[in-house]
């Protein structure tokens, strides 16, 4: 591994020499603050597929309003945190780019302020709260909820992939609980749409449920808490991942 050059401000230290009102002194060395970023960045969680999403790249060649109004409500969440009163709940069909867009978010806060963010795949967070009962694991549920319960911007990646279980909707409330509480952000994304039932009329006049909503899928109390935590980013586009694979035909 090639080894990473010395600060030649302070020589790796931290600190830099300089004169305070006359006198000699030290003061922290930009490389320092760089360096916890990067610390921070390393520990998010960030899967390697979206580590290069940035505000700057999202979506740059679509043309749809609903893109175009998510990135600019996405822009000013950046600009007022932390004077922000509510965290984000960002919806939309698989393929818009939710994720992409969440993670831009975290980046920003993280090179911008130094803000303590935590990914999690919804699913993957409840398999290692699952698995921490194994008694031969060796993590414990508190050393898996303990930075997603205190860190301060959570993103919750495809709420609502997981089947609604008792144990599932209890494990959501707690840790969204706890964090309009504690009044932590909290940003999370979904496929599910929100609104009133989508009930198709078959051809013989009965209805028959369609796709389920996300307060179907949650419940009507967590959905109810959210609206308290989250402003909503609606995004309304076709699946990228899919014109993507078709140019490629």
């Amino acid at each position: 591994m090639e080894a990473v050059p010395e600060c030649p401000e302070c020589g790796g230290s931290g600190w830099k020499r300089m004169d305070l009102a006359g006198q000699p002194g030290v003061a922290r060395c930009p490389c320092h603050e760089q360096s916890r970023v990067q610390q921070l960045i390393e520990a998010a969680r960030i899967p390697p597929r979206y580590q290069e999403c940035l505000l700057e790249n999202f979506l740059p060649r679509r043309k749809h309003p609903t893109l175009g109004k998510a990135k600019t409500m996405a822009t000013r969440f950046v600009e007022e945190y932390p004077l922000v009163d509510s965290g984000l709940l960002i919806l939309g069909p698989c393929g818009v780019g939710k994720t992409h867009l969440a993670v831009s978010i975290i980046h920003a806060l993280m090179l911008r302020y130094g803000t303590w963010c935590v990914f999690y795949d919804f699913r993957e967070l409840l398999k290692q709260i699952q698995s921490s009962f194994n008694p031969v694991a060796r993590t414990t549920e508190w050393q898996i909820l303990d930075p997603v319960l205190q860190c301060d911007v959570l993103l919750l990646d495809d709420l609502g992939a997981e089947r609604p279980t008792d144990w599932v909707r209890d494990t959501f409330a707690y840790i969204i609980n706890h964090r309009y509480n504690q009044k932590r952000t909290t940003i999370i994304t979904s496929n599910f749409r929100d609104g009133e039932s989508n009930l198709r009329v078959l051809s013989d006049g009965n209805r028959v449920a369609g796709e389920e909503t996300l307060a179907e899928r949650i419940g009507d109390r967590l959905r109810s808490r959210l609206y308290e935590m989250c402003k909503v980013i609606r995004i309304s586009a076709d699946d990228f991942r899919i014109k993507i694979k078709q140019a490629q035909y």
